[in-house]
């Protein structure tokens, strides 16, 4: 199993707000099977390498199909094959080692 952080930004976008486009996003990752987690700098996605892949291609090409001309997609795979990982466990592995005292941010 692998994580992804992707974001897909209109760079042709009339709009001050993203969020109707963020939300068609959404729409395509709730139909791709696979979890994620919307955060404000982008979603994080869990599944294997390829439907990654596969899946931020697609979300790329949303915007192209909205009637873009001109996208800027960022990502990151972290893609472990020596254990599983899943959704939430790096931040809550950081979160155990944190002080009660010096917790901070949410």
């Amino acid at each position: 199993m692998a994580l992804m952080d992707i974001a897909v930004i209109p760079l042709d976008s009339k709009e001050g707000s993203l969020s109707g486009f963020v939300a068609g996003l959404q729409e395509i990752l709730a139909e791709s099977g696979c979890s994620y987690r919307l955060h404000d700098m982008g979603t994080t996605v869990e599944g294997p390498a390829q439907l990654l892949f596969e899946l931020a291609l697609k979300l790329h090409d949303y915007s192209f199909r909205q009637g873009g001309k001109r996208v800027y997609t960022v990502m990151k795979i972290d893609d472990r094959r020596d254990r599983a990982v899943r959704l939430g466990e790096k931040t809550a592995s950081v979160k155990a080692k944190i002080a009660p005292t010096s917790e901070s941010g949410e």
